[in-house]
């Protein structure tokens, strides 16, 4: 990356504690800091040494984070502020000067993605012949194949919609690309305005032979006489509307939770509006009708100075253009599931040790995948229990749990209708695993279950056993490819007892009040990370390493200040929130964060503590928690120690390569500032990873 490059980014997050000075917190803002991990993401999207259509690729990322923001977040802020919440956060804000601060910051992040677009990105496609071109760009040639796309494909789809005191203004909803048409009436020469939808279950992007794309709404807004026969057209503007995108769900009033989550997902297509969108060329009169219909403040508008919704670059990045994209990687299969090169025995392999798997590096479906379609089709085995949150759309686990369930097999599961965003595929496959006979729950009544945990009971000659896999991410054989997760099997038999104790309590009505191995949420996992903490601080040379998604748990934050200040060492590799202020003297001088971005979303959840087990006796945990308020008191989350010496050498390993990382890594200082850190060691972590793995599976 180049050194204007890393400027602009540092200058893009530097005001990101906006007018609180260090010493009056000691907290960093949540929100302000999930901007800075999308800064991180567009930062990718900018680095010219990445294959072109990878850098697209983060660019629809970038664009597809920062909806999420505004639908989660800024919604949530926007009803704290109409319900005068009065409460501060930690670091010290209300609703509406957390509001006040993303506003700049916003619009400038969003303004770096449209320079970047326009004067990189498509100049760079079209070089390569990949052109996105305009309908004025096109020829008469064109026009005529356009248009006959247009009767055939689009044209029967479209349905325009006047407003009008005969016609209210149409809902519009959630993400959708839309056309504000203002027209003319000759007769009478009254100026009217009608909505028209981008259907969204067409590709955003015709393509043409030679390469060249076409945006859809370009073709549409071509043929607007078409559908408004008779009428002049004046105007029109591209515009997008986001909406608060969570559920209002009363579990404790639900009689049926199935039902409920249906109910509350017909209701969000009609939630309160949070941001438009529009084209910057749009006049006074259009920008303030949408406004006062979808019932928006005049800072709730963001203009937009080339191609809109930006998500749709995610159609390019697929393009069929190996030149342009970064090689792919193919997980290796772990040299313990292999014998000879063939298929091992995958019961025998995990009763011989345990094994750990990571992934994209270890192939997830040589391994899990693979695990459960034998289990599905074992004689011996009797029973499968295991967690869903996330699921792919044609999921080759479901497949397996529909198979075990059909051969007469005990099969229970229990899916979490509330994962944000995939609650109604997660209610689709909930009745498809009934409809086989499997036994399926939703969890515990004001607990999101995040658990990734499966087991797997078999009859073996010496007795049952259960076989078990626990994770850091969901069983899903797709983002399993592109997201850094690990697992455990295991068949030992505390773990089993364990997970057990786990799927009686999330299927039944018993609470367990102890485990073995597993640190289990909300019950023990705050008090265990504590006990830990304090461990260290007694200890004569305390060290902490922590990998997670997230750190934002005040209680947590304090407890680490306390470490640093008792002497101990702490390492924080954090992908995105992060509300720690690393360095700052008497406070935090002995705590260091960075976060990796790169290739692959790092998930994984490691805990790694010197002294654990006593002195010099270090203790290593793997599971589905950050360190947040909701994954410590308001989820169902599993941790497990991991015990296997040769198992902690490689989780040592892992937390040294992202440590000494310095071509995907960013620091983070005292002021909310991230720095990339460009070293001479050029050690890439995802790359090296992927050595590493190729490594161990040939010399095996």
């Amino acid at each position: 990356m180049t050194t204007a490059n890393t400027e602009a980014i540092d200058s893009a997050v530097s005001f990101l504690v906006g007018g609180f000075d260090r010493n009056e917190t000691p907290y960093l803002n949540r929100e302000l800091s999930w901007m800075a991990f999308d800064a991180r993401v567009l930062q990718l999207a900018r680095d010219r040494h990445r294959p072109l259509l990878e850098r697209v690729r983060f660019a629809a990322i970038f664009a597809s984070n920062f909806d999420e923001f505004f639908q989660v977040r800024v919604a949530g802020l926007r009803d704290q502020e109409a319900a005068e919440f009065a409460g501060r956060t930690p670091d010290g804000r209300t609703p509406t000067e957390q509001l006040t601060a993303i506003r700049p910051i916003a619009t400038r992040l969003c303004t770096e993605l449209e320079d970047l677009v326009a004067r990189d990105l498509i100049p760079a496609l079209a070089d390569e012949g990949i052109a996105i071109v305009s309908w004025d760009q096109l020829t008469d040639e064109d026009h005529t194949v356009l248009s006959r796309t247009f009767e055939e494909k689009i044209l029967p789809v479209l349905t325009p919609l006047a407003v009008d005191p005969g016609h209210p203004f149409p809902y519009i909803s959630d993400l959708s690309l839309n056309l504000a048409v203002t027209l003319r009436d000759p007769t009478v020469g009254r100026e009217l305005f009608a909505r028209l939808k981008v259907p969204p279950n067409l590709e955003r992007f015709i393509h043409l032979q030679d390469g060249r794309l076409v945006p859809i709404e370009e073709v549409i807004a071509a043929h607007l006489p078409d559908l408004f026969v008779g009428m002049q057209i004046v105007d029109h503007q591209v515009f997008k509307v986001t909406r608060n995108a969570d559920l209002s769900l009363d579990e404790d009033e639900a009689e049926d939770l199935l039902s409920a989550v249906e109910m509350e997902l017909r209701r969000r297509r009609f939630t309160r509006a949070v941001r438009l969108e529009i084209q910057d060329s749009a006049g006074s009169g259009t920008r303030n009708l949408l406004l006062r219909e979808l019932q928006l403040p005049e800072d709730a508008l963001y203009e937009c100075n080339t191609l809109l919704d930006l998500r749709s670059l995610a159609e390019i990045a697929e393009l069929a253009r190996p030149d342009l994209h970064q090689t792919s990687w193919i997980g290796v299969t772990e040299p313990e599931l292999l014998v000879d090169g063939e298929k091992a025995d995958l019961f025998a392999a995990i009763r011989r040790s345990d094994l750990l798997l990571h992934h994209p590096y270890s192939s997830f479906g040589q391994s899990v995948v693979e695990l459960l379609h034998a289990a599905s089709v074992d004689p011996d085995v009797l029973a499968i229990k295991m967690t869903l949150y996330r699921v792919s759309g044609d999921s080759p686990v479901v497949a397996s749990l529909i198979r075990a369930a059909e051969a007469g097999k005990q099969v229970a599961v229990l899916i979490e209708l509330t994962a944000r965003f995939d609650e109604e595929p997660n209610i689709n496959w909930a009745r498809q695993l009934e409809q086989h006979g499997v036994h399926v729950t939703y969890g515990l009544v004001g607990l999101k279950t995040h658990a990734k945990c499966c087991l797997i009971v078999r009859q073996e000659d010496d007795g049952i056993r259960r076989y078990c896999h626990i994770g850091t991410g969901n069983y899903n054989d797709r983002t399993a490819q592109i997201y850094e997760d690990l697992g455990l099997l295991t068949a030992d038999g505390a773990v089993g007892d364990d997970l057990a104790r786990l799927f009686n309590s999330l299927t039944g009505y018993g609470r367990e009040d102890r485990y073995q191995r597993l640190v289990v949420a909300p019950e023990f996992l705050r008090s265990q990370i504590r006990e830990l903490i304090e461990g260290e601080m007694r200890a004569q040379k305390g060290h902490i390493t922590m990998k997670m998604n997230a750190l934002a748990d005040q209680e947590m934050i304090d407890l680490l200040y306390d470490a640093s200040q008792a002497g101990v060492q702490v390492d924080l590799i954090v992908r995105g929130i992060c509300c720690l202020r690393p360095g700052v003297p008497n406070i935090s001088e002995n705590i260091r964060v960075r976060s990796i971005v790169g290739r692959y979303l790092e998930h994984s959840r490691v805990y790694h503590f010197a002294n654990g087990d006593g002195p010099k006796r270090p203790a290593y945990y793997i599971g589905s928690a950050d360190l947040m308020e909701r994954n410590l008191g308001r989820r169902v989350e599993t941790l497990v120690r991991i015990d296997d010496a040769q198992l902690t050498n490689r989780l040592s390993e892992i937390l040294v390569t992202c440590l000494f990382d310095d071509r995907l890594a960013w620091d983070l200082n005292g002021d909310g500032v991230w720095t990339r850190r460009m070293g001479e060691r050029g050690i890439d972590t995802h790359l090296r990873l992927a050595e590493l793995a190729t490594m161990r599976a040939e010399n095996d």
